[in-house]
């Protein structure tokens, strides 16, 4: 007998009556942001770190069941770690860094996505993203406890939206009727079916994969190792793909790839779901069923990403199958991009032109995501006869042969989007050292003396000198600048030279609140480094 338990949710922020409710005009707020989410609480904690007062407006009173997104990789711990948040949830999580593709039974290839020692955070977590969303929730009331300027209010649901030259205006209905706010910068972080792309008459447009995937988390005691295990044609599921994963609790994430013409209704009756889950780990282990869901998934885009004064972040702005984990990994990167820039802009640190640079930036990231994710699909799930053959082709070569392995796609798993062609990076003045540090991209962590790297770079544009010598008190574009500075005693294991310097004896690097290169060079200069961060900020004020 399986015994069926399904998830209740964490009501982290219930409703509660607030004077503006009663007020005779509408009450203006910095940011608004719509949608309680992982995007839209990180959003939340993100600006108000910096000091900028957002309101969080969500139709619920706290985090949703079932464990949804449980993949976290490395730079979404990273950007939580700068949120302060991250601790709990690797304390919480499954750590791992190892994958295994089966063919059948048999294992053809398995990867290490942390081969290299000398960072803080694993690859990846697994983790049920309740808690995620938890974990967030608890330091936002913990900057409330402190002064922070965010606000959440739960069960308040938008119902319209006008948009003005100058703000947004919102109606909103509460469980003691409608009232009406205003926003100078509207979020949109309301998941796939966003209202608020509705209610604005935008386009979602994509492809739809014709194919049907069953996930099932069940509470179960087992041995299985803490691995991503993925398998194409198992017997358990012949002709088709499985996937099983590792998350907190003692449940694991069964994921079964169903086919296109199925009886949705029949694939999700209990007693249909437990055939298949014995079938794949045995007869005689015991298991409960925790949440089960049949999905068809779609790589889907907005076409602009901003609209003035509203913007759109993760599944609100684009959509991904969940293979490769890139769409919560993808809207952390949305957070990470557009936290910064609105802080700048409100602040009278840049111009509201910089606000556009976060389309420009992260739709480059959203069709980097869609096009690999779109790649798996099609690897997943052939759509003609010669994908089949090629598919099978590598298939039959990966086990023996090193150059196949990467043709190998059961889901590319996500890193971070370099924003190579980024106008706010400077020209690159170190092309000699290592690329993977190169304008644009996120910065490597490597361990310090006292810590790591990634520790020391904080919410404010920062000067990394490695080497070198550069003044303590560092100004450009009117702003302060952060200064980080790293000796050979910094560096006991060498990582950071090995990472940032190469066959440089120093460097000098520009990194952007978000821990983004902007720009680098041999050494210092200040005009080179007020010109690049007046480019970082678009070009604008200073």
């Amino acid at each position: 007998m399986v015994a069926v338990r399904y998830q209740t949710a964490f009501k982290l922020y219930p409703y509660e009556k607030v004077a503006e409710q009663d007020a005779p005009t509408p009450r203006r707020h910095p940011v608004v942001i719509v949608g309680g989410g992982p995007v839209g609480m990180g959003l939340a904690l993100d600006l108000g770190k910096k000091g900028v007062p957002c309101l969080v407006l969500d139709d619920h009173d706290g985090v949703g069941t079932g464990s949804r997104a449980i993949c976290f990789a490395k730079r979404t711990l990273e950007i939580c770690d700068r949120l302060g948040c991250a601790d709990p949830m690797v304390d919480k999580g499954v750590i791992w860094n190892v994958g295994r593709v089966y063919r059948d039974e048999r294992e053809v290839y398995n990867f290490n996505l942390l081969p290299e020692e000398g960072h803080k955070r694993p690859a990846f977590i697994n983790l049920q993203q309740p808690y995620f969303e938890q974990f967030i929730v608890e330091e936002i009331r913990r900057q409330q406890a402190a002064g922070g300027p965010i606000e959440i209010r739960g069960r308040n649901c938008v119902t319209a939206i006008d948009q003005r030259a100058d703000h947004v205006v919102l109606d909103v209905d509460t469980p003691d009727g409608p009232y009406q706010i205003e926003a100078d910068y509207l979020v949109a972080c309301d998941g796939a079916s966003s209202p608020t792309r509705t209610m604005m008459g935008l386009d979602f447009d994509g492809r739809v994969f014709e194919d049907n995937f069953l996930i099932a988390d069940i509470k179960m005691q087992a041995d299985f190792p803490t691995e991503r295990r993925f398998w194409f044609d198992p017997p358990f599921n012949r002709g088709e793909t499985a996937l099983l994963h590792k998350q907190p609790d003692d449940v694991w994430r069964l994921d079964f790839q169903l086919g296109w013409d199925i009886d949705r209704a029949n694939e999700l009756k209990p007693e249909r779901i437990s055939e298949r889950v014995s079938a794949m780990i045995g007869a005689d282990v015991e298991f409960e069923l925790v949440w089960t869901s049949i999905y068809t998934f779609r790589c889907c885009t907005m076409e602009q990403y901003r609209h003035g004064r509203v913007f759109f972040a993760g599944d609100a702005a684009h959509q991904v199958s969940p293979f490769g984990a890139r769409g919560a990994n993808g809207g952390m990167q949305d957070v990470d991009n557009l936290g910064w820039k609105l802080a700048a802009v409100i602040n009278d640190d840049a111009d509201d032109t910089l606000l556009d640079s976060y389309h420009d930036e992260r739709k480059y990231g959203a069709m980097e995501n869609i096009k690999n994710s779109s790649r798996t699909a099609d690897f997943l799930t052939p759509r003609n006869p010669a994908h089949t053959l090629f598919r099978d082709a590598v298939l039959d070569l990966v086990e023996h042969h090193d150059f196949a392995r990467p043709l190998v796609n059961s889901g590319r798993l996500s890193v971070p989007c370099t924003y190579d062609a980024s106008t706010l990076n400077s020209d690159d003045a170190l092309p000699s050292a290592p690329p993977e540090n190169r304008p644009g991209s996120a910065c490597s962590d490597a361990p310090l003396a006292d810590g790591y790297l990634l520790d020391h770079l904080g919410d404010h544009f920062t000067v990394l000198a490695i080497d070198a010598v550069v003044p303590r008190d560092l100004t450009a574009a009117n702003v302060k600048i952060d200064l980080v500075s790293i000796s050979a005693n910094d560096d006991p294991t060498g990582a950071v030279a090995e990472r940032y310097l190469g066959r440089n004896n120093c460097a000098i690097y520009l990194i952007r609140p978000d821990q983004h290169v902007a720009a680098r060079w041999a050494e210092f200069d200040a005009g080179a480094v007020e010109n690049a961060v007046q480019r970082a900020f678009g070009g604008t004020k200073g």
